[in-house]
């Protein structure tokens, strides 16, 4: 080979190529050896045997090229890469269940050319997308590809692409250098020869195993063991849309610029705090999802690049690793406080990230979900070039035509493409580039709307300039909403101004229809009909009785009655008087009675003969309504002169406290006038209308039937209670007497919405309220259904909104007139658009507090923060709430009855809404069941529809199809009837207790019984080390992790056609689900992904057919002729 030199002078440019790649082919020939994987890349290939179509773990290196390129040079460059580098020579194939990692000789470039001269930009980019989400194939590879596509002369976009297990950013950045140093010398023909790489990949997955088996493996272990010791916290970021039962990667990318001036205060800032501009980004970032969640204690992963040692610097590969940084914000500290223990956590962080994050997860034996990512949740990072900062322009959010780089002849410009985006639940990376920050939020769509991560990214900026502007603050005091979120949420959306009568009483507005239409129709009861003429000189005579008992402004009054015209009498009589209405309900236990006629200690109790002997006994003057018709009718029939005045009490209503003892609510007859006022206008009440008074008087519900009614001239249909507690009687009714508007508590008003209605009825609006609506409602419904919500402390109704079809879960509406609502957090700051806060009520339907608890008041009724009147009030509601970005509020639960299983938030409305849709179920509550404490267990209640009796296995089969297994009821119950109140609202303290000797206890030891449980029994034994495996046992409780799975599923491949894949195992990970997933008929045992995909259309059929069914059982039978 001596007359090498001058035989290679003689060679054409052509020949020289030819040369240079048959000899580059020999050298790789020399290496074909089987290696070990790194604990990064067994993840990986874990993850792709789950899901070997999925794209997500691409990842790319795009440019724009404008200038004139020789192709051949180009792909001769690659070549010599792909012979430097064996990662990109490297395949995977399985051994006996477990992973290895191939590394072959010689491998042939992928280097594919397209024209791309026709396309439009967006078509373009569009091409350039779907080339990089193709799949790879890690067993056949390559593992590289690299598009060309030609756009013009002058214009190319290059793709590479590469499988994240052979991968990272630091490896493309690497790639793209040392492809720009080889470029140029082979397009002129010449040989460079880059430094020589003493180690490669493979010596890296050596080091680790050595690393790890030694005492430095170990102190790593002890420190990360320790830093995550606990119960580590589960975040959870309001979504948009309820989580999968298993996790996705659908996502998408929403990008931001911090300007120059910000970002050089940062860095300020940072050194000024001994800290560094990745330091006090992520102390930001996690402030602002302490902000978003509430939650002290919270866990972010942040990506180390895993090259610490110089050897790895120029190797290609996967060496990133996901370090887990923990923050405590409990006692709301300062920002800067706050950033010297970021600091320090992530200074120990890197100082320990060599411990790989999958080892981690396999020995912490965290809590599983198929639907999230263990341990965080969240990826926060800093990309920093590490040489060449001028290329940084390929790694930021920033696409301009002023963003390029020219090298050897070669105008270099961003091509940017989405990648890896739905990975986690939301990943942020900022990289710096011509003193500005580029940021991404990265989120899954199966999870989030682009608009609440586009608000969220302006958060963050918002509170990083409340940083550099006020360092010292408490971190709940710092910035978040911008000034327009501000006046959208505290002004405009409390825009409620309106007229009432507020100087007016209320039995004064009664009185003025009753001069105006002495003969009009005012009530109808059974076979009752009395006018207007009639109730008000009847009211009168009652009233002159009641002053000469000494009623009188703030004297309380007691009407214990069932739905009569006597009620609407007394009750119109006790306001003519000037007194207050207190009213107790016969159905109310008596030592309930007892106490609320000694709380209010009342003056006069007015009654029926038949409510009598249920009256408490007390100094009470007693008057039977019906029985004393003649005596009272002595009494002058002329209307008594006002004694009271709009400030004085209407009436006191009692609510449920929290110690056990009730409380009553003080309402004036200013607050009542309001609601009156906004519910004639808002239903454009007319005295043609006939509307209904279901509800209890106990009920605040009653106040909203009856005062518009008789206040406006309307007819007043009060139900008797027989008639009011079954759907099918209280629909036929309302058809029958023609009503127009009528009210009915949400469990019985879920019902009837289900019946079947004609279009030519007179009912215009059915009004509900008392409890989450949990049904979606038909389209072709003949009238509205009105969602509305509101605490007996604001008069009865805070918010409304027509209910849409369609919808599990309704908003609770807008503010109704002169009402505002605020969310705020739990230092009184309003929350942001979508994130959960604490409902707070002001406004003109704010009582005057609690009858004879004057601490109880000065608790929850508040001065108003937002208010310029000194005067102004808050009701504090306890009701956890969030803006919809229309303007509406979604109610979630109360503050405290917040449930949290295994760390997990739970949404019992959620689940609810779920197990109603099967067609089989009438109604269902679900209640969190602590048969022992730190023993908490979803139990489902639930009626069945006619004539049918879903299994307890069947039920649980259909949530899990649907809902996460942490959310999927342990117990279903089965009720002839939901309990209700008195006021129809569900008595969840009447709920039976599951019995503990007749339950599928989990925990209790129960072997496997039918082959397929015996056979995965077995398996799991050979597998894990144990014995005596019973069918609940769960796989990842055992001792189970990624790998194993791989070997269990290749085990089952011996005993089951087919075989499930991965993404099964984790969906069903005790014996017993696997196995009853494992016999299914085939054409139940559908492919998971196809599953997910076709879940919203399989619920909406659902919900149809079971409604159709509903309909034809409720529908009457025709009658014989």
């Amino acid at each position: 080979m001596n007359d090498a030199p001058e035989m290679k002078a003689a060679l054409s440019l052509q020949e020289k190529r030819a040369f240079l790649r048959q000899r580059l082919r020999d050298e790789a020939t020399r290496i074909k050896t089987n290696h070990p994987l790194s604990y990064g890349q067994r993840a990986l290939w874990f993850l792709h045997q789950g899901a070997q179509e999925s794209t997500a773990y691409n990842v790319a290196l795009t440019m724009r090229i404008g200038s004139r390129l020789d192709i051949s040079a180009l792909r001769t460059a690659f070549e010599t890469l792909v012979a430097r580098h064996a990662a990109l020579r490297t395949t995977f194939s399985e051994q006996n269940g477990k992973p290895v990692q191939v590394i072959h000789g010689y491998r042939e470039i992928y280097f594919e050319e397209f024209d791309a001269s026709g396309d439009t930009e967006e078509g373009l980019h569009r091409r350039v997308t779907e080339m990089h989400r193709r799949p790879f194939d890690l067993e056949q590879g390559p593992l590289l590809r690299v598009s060309l596509f030609r756009h013009g002369p002058k214009d190319y976009v290059l793709l590479i692409s590469a499988h994240h297990i052979v991968s990272d950013g630091w490896s493309l950045w690497l790639l793209m250098l040392e492809l720009l140093s080889l470029y140029p010398s082979q397009k002129i023909g010449r040989t460079l020869t880059l430094p020589p790489l003493p180690w490669q990949y493979q010596d890296f997955v050596h080091w680790q195993a050595e690393l790890l088996a030694g005492p430095e493996g170990e102190r790593l272990w002890d420190y990360w063991r320790q830093r995550l010791s606990g119960k580590l916290p589960v975040l959870h970021l309001p979504t948009d849309r309820p989580r999968p039962p298993m996790q996705t990667n659908n996502g998408a990318v929403v990008t931001f610029v911090l300007p120059a001036i910000l970002t050089e205060e940062l860095k300020e800032q940072a050194q000024r705090s001994g800290a560094t501009l990745y330091m006090i980004l992520l102390a930001a970032f996690q402030v602002l999802l302490h902000r978003y969640t509430g939650e002290n204690d919270i866990l972010v992963g942040s990506p180390s690049a895993g090259r610490d040692r110089g050897e790895f610097e120029g190797i290609f590969g996967y060496f990133v690793n996901p370090i887990a940084l923990r923050a405590n914000l409990e006692g709301n500290p300062t920002f800067l406080a706050f950033l010297d223990q970021v600091r320090q956590t992530a200074l120990e962080g890197l100082a320990h990230q060599n411990y790989p994050f999958p080892l981690l997860v396999e020995r912490l034996k965290p809590v599983r979900d198929a639907n999230r990512f263990p341990i965080f949740q969240v990826i926060f990072a800093l990309h920093k070039p590490h040489q060449d900062e001028e290329l940084s322009i390929f790694w930021s959010g920033g696409e301009d035509e002023n963003a390029s780089v020219e090298r050897d002849g070669l105008l270099l410009t961003p091509f940017k493409i989405v990648q890896q985006e739905g990975l986690y639940d939301l990943v942020v990376e900022l990289v710096e580039e011509r003193q500005l920050l580029f940021g991404s939020f990265k989120y899954n769509t199966d999870l989030f709307k682009a608009r609440t991560i586009t608000r969220m990214a302006g958060h963050f900026r918002r509170l990083l300039e409340g940083i550099v502007a006020q360092p010292s603050m408490p971190i709940a005091q710092l910035p978040l909403l911008t000034d327009a979120e501000r006046q959208r949420m505290l002004v405009d959306w409390n825009d409620t101004e309106a007229p009432y009568p507020r100087d007016t009483c209320i039995h004064e507005l009664f009185e003025e229809q009753a001069a105006k239409r002495p003969g009009a129709v005012a009530v109808v009861f059974e076979d009752q009909e009395v006018t207007y003429g009639e109730i008000n000189i009847r009211a009168n005579r009652l009233a002159h009785r009641l002053r000469a008992l000494g009623v009188g402004p703030e004297v309380l009054v007691g009407i214990l009655v069932e739905q009569s015209v006597e009620m609407v009498v007394g009750l119109v009589a006790i306001l003519k008087a000037g007194g207050a209405y207190v009213p107790l309900d016969p159905e109310y236990p008596a030592e309930r009675l007892a106490f609320m006629a000694k709380d209010t200690g009342l003056a006069v109790l007015l009654c029926h003969e038949a409510t009598r002997g249920r009256a408490p006994k007390c100094s009470a003057s007693i008057i039977e309504l019906d029985s004393e018709l003649a005596s009272i009718a002595e009494e002058s029939p002329d209307n008594p002169i006002r004694l009271a005045s709009p400030d004085n009490l209407a009436y006191v209503i009692y609510t449920s406290g929290s110690t056990g003892k009730p409380k009553g609510v003080g309402i004036e007859h200013k607050n009542l006038a309001n609601l009156i006022a906004w519910h004639c206008r808002n239903f454009s009440l007319t005295p043609k209308d006939r509307c209904t008074q279901v509800a209890s008087l106990s009920f605040d519900a009653a106040v909203w039937e009856i005062w518009p009614v008789l206040t406006k001239g309307a007819i007043l249909y009060p139900v008797s209670r027989i008639t009011a507690s079954d759907p099918s009687a209280i629909k036929e009714w309302i058809v029958s007497r023609d009503i127009t508007i009528c009210f009915l508590p949400t469990p019985l008003a879920q019902i009837v919405v289900s019946e079947e209605w004609s279009a030519f009825g007179s009912l215009r609006f059915l009004l509900t309220g008392g409890d989450q609506f949990k049904t979606r409602i038909p389209p072709d419904l003949p009238f509205h259904v009105v969602n509305n919500y509101g605490p007996t402390e604001n008069t009865v109704v805070t918010t409304t909104g027509c209910i849409e079809p369609g919808i599990s879960l309704p908003p609770i509406g807008a503010p109704i007139s002169n009402t505002r609502v605020y969310l705020l957090d739990a230092q009184m700051n309003p929350v942001p658009i979508g994130v959960v806060g604490e409902l707070y009520i002001g406004g003109a339907g704010i009582a005057r507090g609690y009858l004879g608890r004057p601490e109880l008041t000065a608790e929850k009724f508040i001065p108003d923060p937002f208010s310029d009147n000194l005067d102004a009030r808050l009701y504090r509601s306890g009701d956890l709430c969030r803006w919809l970005p229309n303007g509406t509020l979604e109610f979630l639960d109360r503050i405290d009855q917040r449930v949290k299983i295994r760390g997990l938030r739970i949404e019992l409305g959620e689940i609810e809404s779920v197990l109603t849709e099967h067609p089989a179920i009438q109604q269902a509550v679900v209640i969190v069941w602590e048969r022992h404490p730190n023993d908490k267990r979803l139990v489902a209640y639930y009626v069945q529809e006619q004539e049918e009796t879903p299994a307890p296995g069947k039920l649980r089969h259909f949530m899990e199809e649907q809902l996460p297994p942490y959310m999927v009821p342990a117990e279903f119950v089965l009720l002839k009837s939901i309990p209700l109140t008195p006021n129809g609202k569900i008595d969840r303290g009447r709920l039976p207790t599951p019995d503990p000797f007749q339950r599928n206890v989990e925990e209790e030891f129960i072997a496997p019984r039918t082959q397929a449980e015996k056979t995965l029994a077995g398996i799991w034994n050979d597998l894990l080390g144990h014995e005596n495996i019973g069918i609940h046992d769960n796989f990842f409780d055992l001792g189970g992790h990624s790998l194993l799975i791989v070997q269990v599923q290749a085990r089952l491949r011996e005993h089951f056609s087919p075989a499930p894949n991965i993404t099964d195992i984790f969906q069903y990970p005790t014996i017993r689900t696997l196995a009853n997933f494992l016999e299914r008929p085939k054409d139940e045992a559908d492919d998971s992904s196809e599953k997910l995909l076709s879940s919203a259309e399989n619920r909406a059929m659902r919900r149809q057919a079971a409604l159709t069914r509903r309909r034809q059982r409720n529908r009457p039978a025709s009658k014989k002729q």
